[in-house]
């Protein structure tokens, strides 16, 4: 049974020291790192898409070295195999018996690089793990540790050699994010602080894994009132029934944003979710997951739009114990 004992009564300011932390790579980016920091929290996976150079494959190495946890690369290309992502099975002829060799998704922190680059057979790879945080190999089982979290990138802008992510796997991403071109004083800053030295290899932990996996559990401690759970419901169920939607949210879409938004509230200090906590992790969240009809797409419509008039359209609760200021 899951121990109700907080250690981090004010995760506000560790929190803090984490994104500031980042932040001393990643510039001018609060916002996406936040979003990052919820995602990884609430035990789900991160898609980062984005053109080439901006710093995604940064940014994932700047997060697992603050978190303190064994960090490893996967590059995907066409050729890459099940077995090369998952570990495999190698006969011992001391022992006369196999031999499990771990793969590289066997580790806390793993980042897919240009995930779409890798065939659906090695896509069907990340799917069980994604979901179930475990690997089967042979027909054994073997737990992934804890945290497990994947990272993937992919560039939405180059297509040849590129295979589409299924629905399934899309579905299994609780955030797609993008960081987008700097300003330009970011960019200054940034050539200021890489002129004589590359600012990841000084950067230190800010805590541990098992601080981390204690985060992870507080989080979901966090209350969730039953008028907030109706509006993600209705919420769902409004995509599902939306004439330019071909498919809506699935009910681990809905899963997904009240644990993004017990997370939110919890690193913000509060012990209840409110319904901005809602709001503003709705669409990182849901949009990657709909797919709109051909028709929708020909007029120019996209996902952000269908659910910003969404949330326009359906009554926002209010709830007795938060103050009306």
């Amino acid at each position: 049974m899951q121990s109700k004992t907080r250690i981090f009564d004010q995760p506000q300011p560790l929190v803090e020291r984490m994104i500031m932390n980042v932040e001393k790579v990643i510039v001018g980016k609060r916002e996406t790192i936040e979003k990052a920091f919820v995602a990884m929290l609430s035990g789900g996976h991160l898609l980062l898409e984005d053109v080439p150079g901006v710093g995604k494959t940064m940014l994932v190495r700047a997060l697992a070295r603050t978190i303190g946890c064994e960090f490893k690369r996967i590059q995907c290309t066409p050729d890459l195999l099940p077995s090369d992502v998952t570990g495999v099975s190698v006969f011992n002829v001391k022992t006369n018996d196999f031999e499990f060799r771990p793969g590289p998704l066997m580790t806390p922190i793993v980042l897919a690089d240009e995930v779409n680059r890798t065939s659906p057979k090695t896509q069907s790879a990340f799917l069980e793990a994604m979901e179930e945080k475990r690997v089967t190999i042979d027909g054994v089982s073997y737990e992934l540790p804890k945290p497990f979290v994947l990272l993937a990138t992919q560039n939405p802008v180059d297509y040849e050699g590129t295979y589409a992510l299924p629905e399934a796997q899309m579905d299994r991403f609780m955030m797609k994010l993008s960081l987008g071109y700097p300003t330009l004083e970011q960019e200054i800053l940034m050539l200021d602080r890489l002129q004589d030295r590359q600012p990841l290899d000084h950067l230190k932990p800010v805590i541990v894994q098992d601080e981390f996996v204690q985060l992870q559990r507080e989080a979901t401690m966090i209350h969730v009132d039953n008028t907030l759970k109706d509006f993600i419901v209705r919420l769902a169920l409004a995509t599902r029934e939306h004439v330019d939607l071909y498919l809506g949210a699935s009910p681990r879409a809905s899963y997904a944003l009240m644990r993004a938004a017990q997370t939110s509230a919890y690193m913000k200090g509060r012990s209840f979710v409110v319904p901005d906590d809602i709001k503003d992790l709705v669409l990182p969240i849901w949009t990657h997951r709909l797919i709109l009809t051909s028709e929708a797409r020909m007029t120019g419509k996209s996902a952000d739009t269908i659910l910003t008039g969404l949330l326009a359209s359906l009554q926002t609760p209010v709830l007795r114990y938060v103050s009306a200021k």
